[in-house]
C-alpha cells in the first residue's frame, strides 16, 4: 500500500545531544510539526539492552503524545522488539521484503537510495513506503557521503508513486528548493538538533520547536508536485 507522507522528517543523532537533554529535544521537534520521527543512534549495539528499551519506549511514549510514527535506524530486530512503527535501512542494513515479513503490511519501511533511481524502482518493487536520496547538500552528520543531483528527485518524482525523502545538509533556507523538485518529506538532523546551548532543557526544548516550525513552513507553499501529496498517515 503506497502511503502518503509529506512534510519533516526529523532523526536524532546522540552526539548532538546530552542524555539529559534529549527527550527535551525530541519534544520540541514533535511540538514544532515534524511528522515522522527517526530513532538514529551508531553506537546503540554497545549500550546495555535494558538501557536501549528504555530509550526507545521513552520515544515512542513521547511520539504517541504527538501522533508522529518512530522508525528506527538500521535495526530491525530492535524495531519489532519495542513495537516503532517501523524501519529505516541502509543498502547494506537489511532486505526490504524480509523487513516487511517481519514487521507485518502496517509497518513504515523506508530505504537509502543515494543517488540511483535503480535502487529507488528496487526498493519500491519491494514494498518499500518510501526511498531517501541524498545528501543533497554538504553534511555536518555524514561529510563522507556523496552528492546527490536535483534531477535525480525531478526523474524519481515522474517514474515513482512512493513518497520521496531528500537528505542532506538541508535547513530552512535551502529546502524549498527539494520540494519543489519532487521531495515529498525532507529528512533533518543538524538542522533540527545541531548547535544547541545544552545549558537550559526550557530552551533546548523551545529552540529546537522553532527550528521545527521554520522547517514546516516551507510545505505551506504550494510549490511543485511534491508539495501536493496528501498529509501523513
Amino acid at each position: 500500500m503506497t502511503r502518503h507522507l509529506r512534510g519533516i522528517y526529523a532523526i536524532t543523532n546522540d552526539p548532538l545531544m546530552t542524555s539529559e537533554h534529549f527527550l527535551a529535544a525530541v519534544e520540541g521537534a514533535l511540538a514544532g510539526g515534524v511528522r515522522l520521527l527517526q530513532y538514529r543512534n551508531k553506537a546503540f549495539a554497545t549500550q546495555p539492552a535494558d538501557r536501549r528499551v528504555a530509550i526507545g519506549c521513552e520515544l515512542l511514549d513521547l511520539c504517541k503524545q504527538y501522533q508522529v510514527p518512530l522508525l528506527i535506524n538500521d535495526d530491525l530486530e530492535f524495531c519489532a522488539e519495542i513495537g516503532a512503527q517501523g524501519v529505516h535501512l541502509g543498502q547494506r542494513d537489511g532486505d526490504c521484503c524480509y523487513a516487511r515479513a517481519r514487521l507485518g503490511p502496517d509497518a513504515i519501511i523506508g530505504i537509502t537510495c543515494h543517488d540511483s533511481l535503480t535502487l529507488a524502482q528496487t526498493a519500491a518493487a519491494d514494498g518499500a513506503d518510501y526511498v531517501a536520496f541524498g545528501r543533497f547538500f554538504p553534511s555536518v552528520t555524514k561529510p563522507e557521503a556523496a552528492p546527490a543531483a536535483l534531477d535525480t528527485l525531478s526523474k524519481a518524482r515522474k517514474q515513482l508513486d512512493i513518497p520521496l525523502v531528500a537528505i542532506g545538509g538541508i535547513n530552512a533556507d535551502n529546502g524549498g528548493s527539494l520540494i519543489e523538485a519532487g521531495a515529498n518529506m525532507l529528512a533533518v538532523i543538524h538542522g533540527l538538533f545541531g548547535e544547541l546551548d545544552q545549558s537550559n532543557v526550557e530552551d533546548i526544548r523551545q529552540h529546537v520547536r522553532q527550528r521545527a516550525e521554520q522547517l514546516t513552513a516551507l510545505f505551506t507553499r504550494q510549490v511543485g508536485d511534491g508539495a501536493r501529496s496528501n498529509n501523513i498517515i
